[in-house]
């Protein structure tokens, strides 16, 4: 009883903070400073729970202010806290009530099969190619037998070409935003490619099958 009054309380503070405090906090940040990096880090983490800024606008903002080798640690640091605080509140404070949201999902229990037999590879993958949304795969992780570090070392190698292209984009915005539209909608069409070469694979197995 302890840990889902702690988890929602948690959740309600979360809730509270990004949708009547993000314009402010987002000024903060456009300001630079030792209080834009702390409010970064935390808004970014809100943004895995609620996404109150797209996070493309997130971390391209975050790059633009800060550059991108600190945007990248700054955005990636951000965007792991919230990842393992959504994995350890489904494990922990509401897995009852993860386990009945995930019923309605189609082949979670196929995937959540795979997560087990190849816990890095499978988290890697869908953090690289969103065949399934990041939220149902921290919901799937929290849920799993996953080992917690495993979670968190696949989820970070996954994450990072994205947040680190992001990043590049927002630094160089400034200075050509016909670059840094290209660069992420570059990127967007190789994911969306392989994205299908996935599916199209899947697809003929199972036809085969």
């Amino acid at each position: 009883m302890g840990k889902r009054i702690s988890s929602i309380s948690i959740l309600i503070i979360i809730v509270v903070i990004g949708i009547f405090q993000k314009d402010e906090l987002l000024t903060i940040i456009q300001e630079g400073g030792i209080l834009s990096l702390l409010i970064s880090v935390l808004l970014v983490a809100i943004c895995v729970f609620f996404p109150v800024i797209p996070f493309p606008v997130l971390a391209g903002v975050i790059g633009g202010v800060f550059g991108t080798t600190q945007g990248v640690v700054v955005s990636l640091t951000g965007a792991m806290i919230g990842t393992m605080a959504f994995f350890f509140l489904c494990r922990y404070g509401f897995r009852d009530y993860a386990q009945a949201k995930l019923m309605n999902k189609p082949k979670v229990e196929e995937y959540e099969a795979y997560l087990n037999r190849n816990s890095f590879l499978a988290i890697l993958t869908c953090r690289l190619i969103p065949i399934i949304p990041a939220p149902v795969v921290n919901i799937i992780g929290g849920l799993s037998k996953v080992n917690g570090f495993i979670f968190f070392s696949a989820s970070t190698i996954g994450k990072l070409p994205n947040i680190l292209i992001l990043s590049y984009a927002g630094a160089s915005f400034t200075s050509n935003k016909l670059f840094s539209f290209g660069l992420y909608g570059g990127y967007i069409l190789v994911v969306f490619l392989v994205y299908i070469v996935i599916m199209y694979r899947r697809m003929s197995k199972e036809s085969v099958d």
